[in-house]
């Protein structure tokens, strides 16, 4: 964990920015504030209808079963799964045992969840027999001390009698260990405390329109923004929960019909999908009143068409480490509002490096990495972040984002590294260099373009032949790429490093 100066510690306990309250604490009061809300769980797999306090229970069931196998505040327990019940169950059974949690995005391959295991060595970890195309593979958790298998073993965790209560942990503690891609091969585990996920929860539900409606929620409860939207910011406003476990344009527009659920935005893709379905049709609009953007780059074209279809558009920016730096509010101007990434949220300072580089610092800001390196990197002795990214102010106050330094690519909302998709290209025999770069996608945002120098007497890989590589080497399907190029030599500095921007605007420029 960084140190974090005492007078910040200072200030945002005195501005009620920080408080006293666990996460466990949060769910608590709230479910037992509000036990007969709807949970709902939309699959063609594993539909599931209950109330808050069904869910409480298996989840009160669990943390007792866990605790007589000696989970103790602090010990991490680990899940990947899908949005179902189970997923839940698990966030809120870690809460109240004032264990540390890791949720894993589901569609991660055997590669990324060794990684990620191997990292934070957890005492549980529950995930599916199988989902989709991936079948699970029981010996990758060889060295977990307690698994949960739906539907095999995970039953058999629960105890008859519920936990009562909540653990009293250090509310400065690390509550939450969240793995996202980056300029790093590996995943990098971002550490939140009790502190920061509580203040995110509280800051993320008062952007949201009170006249949101019934969200329906299909990002990936394993990523960050997923798990918030589903298990804590309904849990405190008393608001019905509504998972799906794919994301499927058709579904969504049914159920805004059959349920009366909305659709409040997310990255671009999960909204120009409904608009671009064969299904959709002027009356989905008005369960499509709001359209929160963020997690990649936002077109300028998508919030005209929106604006123009009646929607409201507002941006926010953040990051797994920094959740909300940014944001704008419905009621701001449309200027600001659908073409700027907001203004500082309550707390939050930034200021700018001598290359334009974003730095900022507030009350939901990470506590550090596990990798004590990345930490170090990342963090300066006052508390500043370095995002990565570059970025102006305008005279308002707004911030706009206009490059990024780290070398990622954001699809659909989903960090990939660059690196990692290289070096899975390497390993090809026809493949001596390749440059993997952003390409922009008319409904992710983005997608991975790869740029390739090939061995003397090697053939063009045609993209079936790519990705079937990427799928053998066991990364997600998110990663692989979806644009080839070909090229005799790749642009370099005087000292050999390969110049990405000019990469990038080739191909950005063949997209025109």
């Amino acid at each position: 964990m960084r140190p974090i100066p005492a007078d910040l510690t200072e200030k945002y306990l005195a501005n009620g920015w920080w408080t006293d309250e666990t996460i466990g604490d949060l769910l608590s009061k709230g479910l037992s504030a509000a036990p007969d809300t709807e949970f709902n769980v939309h699959s063609r797999l594993r539909p599931w209808r209950g109330t808050f306090a069904d869910v409480e229970n298996v989840a009160r069931r669990l943390a007792s079963g866990l605790a007589k196998r000696g989970v103790r505040p602090g010990d991490v327990i680990a899940f990947q799964l899908p949005n179902w019940m189970e997923a839940a169950a698990t966030f809120w059974a870690s809460a109240f045992l004032g264990a540390t949690v890791v949720p894993i995005v589901h569609f991660y391959g055997p590669k990324e969840v060794s990684f990620i295991l191997g990292e934070v060595e957890p005492k549980v970890f529950i995930f599916p027999e199988s989902f989709g195309s991936l079948t699970y593979d029981p010996a990758i958790a060889a060295d977990v001390p307690i698994t949960g298998i739906i539907d095999r073993t995970f039953t058999d965790l629960l105890d008859d009698e519920p936990l009562p209560g909540v653990a009293r942990v250090d509310p400065a503690s690390v509550t939450l260990i969240a793995f996202t891609s980056g300029t790093t091969s590996n995943p990098k585990g971002v550490l939140h405390s009790h502190y920061s996920l509580g203040h995110e929860t509280r800051q993320l539900a008062a952007m949201y329109p009170e006249d949101r409606g019934l969200q329906l929620t299909a990002a990936p409860v394993g990523h960050f923004i997923g798990m918030i939207n589903a298990f804590t910011i309904p849990v405190m406003d008393a608001t019905a929960i509504n998972l799906a476990d794919t994301w499927d344009p058709g579904q969504a527009l049914a159920l805004m019909f059959s349920d009366d659920l909305t659709i409040g935005g997310g990255a671009t893709y999960y909204v120009t999908s409904l608009l671009d379905h064969p299904d959709f049709t002027p009356e989905h609009l008005p369960h499509m009143k709001y359209a929160g953007l963020g997690g990649s780059s936002v077109p300028a074209a998508i919030t005209r068409r929106l604006t123009n279809l009646g929607i409201t558009v507002f941006r926010s920016y953040g990051s797994t480490e920094h959740p909300s730096i940014t944001g704008c509010h419905p009621s701001e101007p449309l200027d600001k509002r659908a073409y700027t990434d907001g203004r500082p949220l309550a707390g939050v300072e930034i200021m700018f490096g001598e290359d334009g580089e974003i730095l900022s610092r507030g009350p939901d800001l990470c506590v550090g990495y596990t990798d004590p390196e990345l930490t170090a990197r990342a963090f300066d002795a006052d508390g500043w972040y370095h995002t990565g990214d570059i970025g102006v102010l305008d005279e308002d106050g707004y911030l706009t984002i206009t490059d990024r330094k780290s070398d990622i690519i954001i699809r659909g909302g989903e960090n990939i590294s660059a690196l990692e998709v290289e070096e899975t290209l390497l390993t090809m025999p026809a493949v001596a260099e390749a440059a993997a770069v952003a390409a922009p996608d008319a409904r992710l945002g983005e997608h991975v373009a790869a740029v390739l120098r090939l061995r003397p007497g090697f053939d063009m890989p045609t993209i079936d032949e790519v990705q079937q590589h990427f799928a053998s080497k066991g990364l997600a399907k998110q990663k692989w790429p979806e644009e080839l190029r070909r090229v005799d030599e790749l642009p370099r500095t005087a000292s050999g490093k390969v110049q990405k921007f000019i990469v990038r605007k080739d191909i950005a420029t063949s997209h025109l």
